[in-house]
């Protein structure tokens, strides 16, 4: 098994974990070199219903820290979001959330 085939079959168990635990996840949009600033705030504005305002910052986040999370809720409410900014052209993923403890 090569390198590719033994992180995707990782990926898929903690997405399944995911899934199946309920708990909160995050949408977390990830930098890239290709993307305008313009766009990706539109992308937010339109399909997260972000006001132009945290789109803003969003994307600013992103663009100095090289990812910024954009939403929080379980996968099943998640996933459909990830793929519409997947569609448009963004590097969108889901990650189980961060808890301080």
């Amino acid at each position: 098994m090569n390198i590719s085939n033994q992180t995707k079959e990782v990926e898929d168990i903690l997405v399944d974990d995911i899934i199946n635990s309920g708990e909160q996840a995050e949408l977390v949009v990830l930098n890239d070199d290709y993307n305008t600033f313009e766009w990706v705030i539109e992308c937010f504005m339109d399909l997260l219903k972000h006001t132009s305002e945290q789109a803003e910052q969003s994307a600013y986040i992103i663009h100095t820290k090289g990812r910024a999370s954009v939403k929080l809720g379980v996968f099943e409410v998640l996933k459909p979001y990830r793929e519409a900014l997947v569609d448009r052209g963004l590097n969108a993923i889901i990650e189980h959330e961060k808890v301080n403890r």
